[in-house]
């Protein structure tokens, strides 16, 4: 990739009003970020939203920063971008990386927990991560207090390779007295992953997100000492949509912090004591669906306007198949008699224009303004 590609994707992805959907969608439009970019003043115009493309200096800056702290990005579809990271519904339009990006290539297993875990808690999670290191797996987590330093600390100590996934910047490491950590792993050949630009504080709204890059750069995910609301279960969660195994570890019923992992297991969870519990029901690639298949819900009937959507051969036809009830992209390709980049074109145009709205997993409703 080019730098000025890289620079025209960076902008774009620190723009306002470009999610992740929107900037994908830019792309498969366009052709590339360049291009995009010099259609974005006219896009704007036209469906009269606040587009804007992040400022040209402070791109370059960022890349100037990165480039001095020893980080380079990775862009979705690019060189060195994570394949099963990109597989996922909403993977990130690039990610900056402190230290051996190849290693975001290898296999990977997360480890994850609660915070304040208990002294068994973190010595399991230390012996998990050293015996998944040992199988020849990465281990990812998400560099918080409890579980998941005690995670990184293992795989370190059996000399292994670990991803750490922040929800800031790469330069402001949290909690603080992780910083030292962070630099290890970065030091010792693992790696430091960060969607947020650098100098990003990570605010609590930010831990979601990163929670859903842990989920889609693992073949699976294994819950230690989780709460009920823990945000770890986010993560297993998650890491179900993708289509990727879920293990958790069980515990005693009277510890609160053991009732989350408790339950996954009750839903089909693999149990787990030992990484070679993990390896057992590791798939070589992800699935179509997990071998954990949690409780669901019965689906809601579809809506009239969506069972009776018929062939389209336009914006307005599509439109015509789309409600208030969310529908999955993929339906909408399945339904019509034109391409998925066609669909995508015309889906971009309706977003645009303020008709319809993105949503997670893929999936587009009609409006609400």
């Amino acid at each position: 990739m080019t730098p000025t590609e890289s620079l025209a994707r960076l902008r774009l992805a620190r723009g306002e009003g470009i999610g992740p959907a929107t900037f994908r969608r830019l792309l498969a439009r366009h052709g590339s970020g360049v291009a995009a970019l010099a259609a974005l003043p006219r896009i704007a115009a036209q469906s009269g939203r606040p587009l804007l493309a992040g400022p040209a200096d402070a791109a370059e800056r960022e890349m100037e920063a990165l480039h001095r702290i020893g980080a380079q990005l990775l862009h979705l579809d690019g060189p060195g971008y994570p394949p099963l990271l990109a597989m996922t519904e909403d993977p990130p339009p690039l990610v900056a990386v402190l230290g051996d990006a190849a290693v975001l290539l290898r296999r990977q297993v997360g480890v994850v927990g609660g915070r304040a875990a208990s002294a068994g808690g973190r010595r399991i999670a230390e012996e998990l991560a050293a015996g998944l290191t040992t199988g020849g797996l990465a281990v990812t987590s998400g560099l918080a207090r409890g579980i998941d330093a005690a995670a990184h600390l293992g795989a370190l100590g059996a000399h292994g390779r670990t991803v750490a996934v922040v929800a800031g910047g790469l330069d402001q490491p949290y909690p603080p007295e992780n910083a030292a950590l962070q630099a290890r792993i970065a030091a010792e050949g693992g790696a430091v992953v960060a969607e947020a630009p650098l100098g990003t504080a990570p605010l609590a709204r930010h831990f979601p997100r990163r929670n859903r890059i842990v989920a889609g750069l693992c073949l699976g995910v294994v819950v230690v000492e989780a709460a009920q609301k823990s945000g770890s279960l986010i993560t297993a969660r998650l890491a179900l949509e993708a289509g990727r195994e879920v293990y958790a570890v069980p515990g005693s019923p009277l510890d609160p912090r053991a009732r989350g992992g408790n339950d996954l297991i009750r839903q089909g969870a693999h149990i787990t004591e030992t990484a070679e519990d993990v390896i057992a029901h590791l798939p070589p690639a992800p699935r179509g669906l997990p071998l954990f298949q949690p409780r669901i819900d019965p689906p809601e009937p579809a809506t009239p306007e969506v069972d009776a959507a018929t062939p389209l051969g336009g914006d307005a036809q599509l439109l015509e198949m789309i409600g208030t009830t969310p529908v999955a992209v993929d339906d909408l390709v399945r339904r019509c008699h034109l391409s998925a980049p066609a669909v995508q074109a015309i889906l971009l145009d309706l977003e645009l224009s303020g008709l319809v709205e993105p949503l997670p997993g893929n999936r587009v409703a009609r409006s609400a303004r």
